[in-house]
């Protein structure tokens, strides 16, 4: 049973489109409704899926009087590549679930927002095309494109992996963020027409199903064999001499061994809540990250970031920089290249306005005093 045809995507945004969460709210009346749930959906019973929104909502800013904002920016460094906002847009797989223009759209828009997009290796757009459109809109617009960075799924032929990270390299991507959480997880969505992993044509896709009585589950399989290993970070560091991001730790004493492997930078995610459920949260657990790690490599943090003061919070308590996933999906179904840069526009102007209130003229000056520890209330 089917429900109601999608709605096509908004050629104007209306005002009532002022947050990410309206965008969210309008989403799915632009997407098929098996797309629809495959986006949003979490693992198990979803308890680390609305988990990532509460770990939020546990901590409250305290402002600070009087400050000083001339001259405030929310510029950092990252690996030696200037980003205007702490703000990226994380690696999410098949644009084109969401809309025709897929991942075209989406670079389109960072590019013209100055933020950095993470391409997915399950891009439903070939890398380099993704990368060529980021060079035409940066022209078109006498600027300098944003760092583009890319998410690497290890494949089961390490020729294959390999050959991913020198297309990448090639295309012109500064970053490679190595996910090392999601090598073993359920899947049971079944793509559309048109829509496939571009950059994996021509290459062998491993999956075990557990439905044969006496058969293997996961343990003893191709699968689980395939999976990243330490061995695999060190492989890699072997095979580029770009920046390697750990994208999917929570453990301190992980992120101290990735620290100490050649790791760049450390994303602390629970992937979004997709992986498995009842997880620790990446807020609940980054102090214990930051401690680990002794400022020898970045943190970033991803997962339930929605609102400016989420950015806020994730930086007072170690992070670096965020990634927001879901919404760019949001924002791209309900309005195509529009609605995500006027989702970006939306975040980077609620980041400043945080900034001003709480008053840190800068990210540097953002520090854990800026919170109030404990739940609290709005009254």
């Amino acid at each position: 049973m089917t429900g109601p045809a999608p709605l096509p995507p908004l050629t104007m945004i209306p005002d009532s489109l002022r947050s990410l969460r309206d965008y969210e709210r309008q989403a799915e009346a632009h997407m098929p409704a098996a797309s629809w749930r495959h986006v949003q959906s979490g693992a198990g019973a979803e308890t680390t899926l609305a988990a990532n929104r509460a770990q939020f909502d546990r901590h409250r800013l305290v402002p600070r009087a009087l400050a000083d904002m001339r001259g405030a920016t929310t510029g950092l460094d990252l690996f030696g590549l200037r980003h205007a906002a702490p703000i990226l847009l994380a690696p999410v797989a098949y644009h084109r679930l969401a809309h025709p223009d897929g991942e075209l759209a989406t670079v389109s828009a960072a590019t013209a927002l100055e933020t950095t997009m993470v391409v997915s290796t399950l891009s439903s757009v070939p890398l380099e095309d993704i990368a060529a459109r980021a060079r035409a809109v940066a022209s078109e617009l006498a600027m300098a494109p944003p760092p583009l960075w890319f998410q690497l799924y290890l494949q089961p032929d390490r020729g294959h992996t390999a050959e991913l990270v020198r297309r990448a390299e090639a295309a012109g991507y500064q970053v490679l963020v190595f996910t090392v959480d999601a090598g073993v997880k359920r899947s049971g969505f079944a793509l559309p027409p048109g829509v496939d992993a571009a950059n994996l044509r021509g290459m062998p896709v491993l999956s075990q199903s557990a439905s044969v009585a006496g058969g293997r589950m996961i343990f003893g399989t191709a699968l689980l064999d395939a999976a990243p290993t330490w061995e695999s970070l060190d492989w890699l560091r072997g095979i580029t001499r770009l920046p390697i991001v750990v994208k999917g730790l929570l453990s301190p004493a992980d992120a101290r061994m990735a620290a100490g492997r050649g790791a760049d930078g450390i994303i602390v995610s629970n992937h979004g809540g997709r992986v498995l459920d009842g997880l620790a949260t990446p807020l609940d657990v980054l102090p214990a990250m930051a401690e680990a790690v002794d400022g020898k490599v970045p943190l970033l943090l991803d997962s339930g970031v929605r609102e400016a003061t989420d950015v806020l919070k994730a930086l007072a308590l170690g992070a670096r920089a965020v990634l927001i996933g879901r919404p760019q999906i949001h924002a791209l179904a309900v309005a195509g290249m529009q609605g995500v840069a006027h989702a970006l526009h939306i975040l980077r102007t609620e980041l400043e306005l945080a900034m001003a209130q709480v008053g840190c003229p800068s990210l540097a000056a953002i520090a854990r005093g800026d919170l109030l520890m404990g739940s609290g209330s709005n009254a």
